[in-house]
């Protein structure tokens, strides 16, 4: 075999053991982190638009080599506390590098798959901020102790009759798609969640909405922790409906008019979901968080009372 023969094969072989190496990358997302990390001497970058310009061209190039390449998020705070905690220079690419797999490890992540990062950045940061809800509401949850009178788990029996509240809920927002939010007051920042449910496949049980189940999980973990701790909190959903279906306005020959969306709200009192009137939803929706005052209505838009929920038979919702 000759040299020149010798080398295509070793490069031939590297190509493919290259293949089955899986890379990480870990992105500042925001302007505020990416100038935090400028004060590094050893950080190459001094302009955030083309950081990620090069970013996604390394991700590409990868990509286009068959290398399965994991992107998460790096924070600049949890990096500077990582080197404290492992003695290790903030001011060095390597340690740079030793966070980025520890980031990838243990925090939120999402594969790339080709699509363009100012696409794929909202995922990740949502990805980041559910897991967030999820480890404090988690957190909560694991100190409701037990049933005074019988020693049941109160959070295994707040967590069943948060499932037991979606399920209804959902049941009776009937078909379309719907947006979800779940906010309870644990401190700053409150817990929240966001769930999105759209119409799947009808079989014989009728329709069925689709859920992510990481998207669930949390939902039901916040709004569990609401329910088991007694805090202030409630859920809002916006659907919207089909314009084909029987609540759509295509409905018996009409035609289709521009789409409107239907806001509803329900608040956590006496450990259950309690229905908000159509003035209480509209009040609530239409009013600036942070000064109090009266905001104009979102056009296409009708603001309905929520529906009731029965809840279940349940000794532990004291």
């Amino acid at each position: 075999m000759t040299s020149a023969s010798r080398h295509t094969n070793r490069s031939a072989a590297h190509r493919t053991l290259r293949r089955e190496v899986p890379s990480t990358a870990a992105v500042l997302a925001d302007e505020r982190d990416f100038t935090a990390m400028r004060r590094y001497r050893t950080f190459p970058f001094d302009d955030h638009g083309s950081y990620l310009q090069q970013m996604e061209t390394l991700l590409r190039t990868l990509a286009a080599q068959g290398v399965l390449t994991t992107l998460s998020l790096f924070d600049p705070a949890a990096f500077e506390k990582y080197c404290a905690e492992q003695d290790l220079d903030p001011d060095r690419p390597d340690s740079r590098t030793r966070y980025t797999a520890e980031a990838a490890r243990t925090g939120a992540r999402v594969t790339y798959e080709g699509e363009p990062l100012r696409q794929l950045l909202p995922l990740l940061v949502e990805e980041a901020d559910r897991q967030v809800a999820w480890n404090h509401a988690a957190a909560l949850l694991a100190r409701a102790g037990s049933c005074d009178d019988c020693g049941a788990d109160l959070a295994h029996a707040a967590f069943a009759r948060a499932t037991q509240a979606l399920q209804q809920l959902l049941t009776s927002l009937g078909g379309g798609t719907h947006h979800l939010v779940c906010s309870v007051a644990a401190g700053e920042p409150s817990l929240l969640a966001v769930l999105r449910a759209t119409d799947g496949a009808t079989d014989g049980a009728g329709d069925r909405l689709r859920l992510a189940e990481s998207e669930t999980l949390v939902f039901c973990t916040v709004l569990a922790t609401g329910l088991a701790l007694r805090l202030p909190g409630g859920i809002v959903s916006r659907t919207t409906a089909d314009p084909t279906g029987p609540a759509g306005s295509a409905h018996h020959g009409a035609t289709a008019g521009p789409r409107r969306d239907t806001v509803r709200g329900w608040s956590l009192r006496d450990s259950w979901l309690r229905p908000l009137t159509a003035a209480e939803v509209f009040t609530a929706y239409c009013t600036d968080a942070d000064s109090g005052e009266p905001i104009p209505p979102e056009p296409g838009v009708d603001y309905a009372a929520g529906l009731p929920l029965d809840p279940p038979p349940d000794a532990h919702d004291h």
